[in-house]
């Protein structure tokens, strides 16, 4: 069966939320309190929309002034949270089949990094299972979903949390899509993403954010946790196709992790309050 250790009961804390929305802090939303010490957190986010280059900012602020733009941004949310909910309940599904099976069979290994890991063909198995009797997604979202539920079946051989919350003395918050193995390697901080367009590698401008996020959730479970991250994975959902992958490796995860730690100081800077 499997047994409790240091490194999964902390990853296991996680699930349970001890941050709350306090929109009289700031009535813009994405701050947050600890309910247990009253400390305050802003989101990552956040952090990184009032960081973002003058250029993409401006892009953005242009798209914004288009007449049809709230109808594109509404659609691309909810676009995007179908296509979310679909990986969630996938690799949420596939957990506690793994779990299940893996307990019944006694067939658990503890890796060095003190996570429990189930044979890579039973996590497939579980990952087969749970996409076949996975609900069904709205047309608008059908193909993102598509591309996340195939990227997941073919690259993830363990899973270790979904959809997982946190917080850092830097003063940042977030919520983290999934940490998992890829390719028989791990842990890896994984964020899901969905886009009308495709995204290349060479597109600094779009990658940007992206990486500096997963550099930030990686800081957030380090702290929480002590599971240092070998490598990031950015993921980028597409209407049809296989997803746009940016897979950061130690060192580019590192230069991410510092590289939001610099946001963050300049975040907290320009704060008028």
């Amino acid at each position: 069966m499997l047994t409790g250790t240091n490194t999964q009961d902390a990853l296991a804390a996680l699930r349970v939320k001890t941050l709350v929305r306090d929109d009289e802090i700031d009535p813009g939303g994405r701050v947050y309190k600890n309910t247990v010490t009253g400390e305050i957190f802003h989101s990552v986010t956040r952090i990184l929309s009032a960081t973002a280059p003058e250029q993409q900012k401006k892009a953005l602020a242009n798209w914004l002034e288009r007449p049809n733009a709230p109808e594109e941004r509404d659609m691309a949310a909810a676009r995007g949270t179908a296509a979310h909910s679909s990986a969630e309940y996938c690799l949420k599904t596939a957990l506690k089949l793994a779990r299940a099976t893996s307990n019944k069979r006694n067939v658990w290994s503890v890796g060095e990094d003190g996570l429990h890991r189930c044979p890579p063909k039973i996590t497939s198995w579980a990952l087969e299972k749970a996409i076949q009797g996975a609900p069904r997604v709205a047309w608008n979202a059908s193909g993102y979903a598509r591309g996340l539920r195939g990227w997941i079946l073919d690259r993830i051989t363990a899973i270790h949390a979904v959809e997982f919350s946190g917080y850092h003395p830097a003063g940042f918050a977030g919520s983290c899509d999934c940490l998992a193995d890829i390719d028989g390697k791990g842990p890896f901080i994984i964020d899901w993403k969905t886009t009308g367009k495709s995204i290349h590698k060479t597109n600094e401008s779009q990658l940007h954010n992206y990486r500096h996020q997963t550099g930030g959730y990686s800081l957030m479970l380090e702290h929480l946790t002590g599971i240092q991250a070998i490598g990031g994975a950015v993921v980028v959902a597409r209407r049809s196709g296989a997803p746009t992958v940016e897979l950061l490796d130690t060192d580019a995860l590192k230069e991410a992790e510092e590289a939001f730690l610099g946001r963050c100081a300049t975040y907290f800077e320009h704060l008028p309050y």
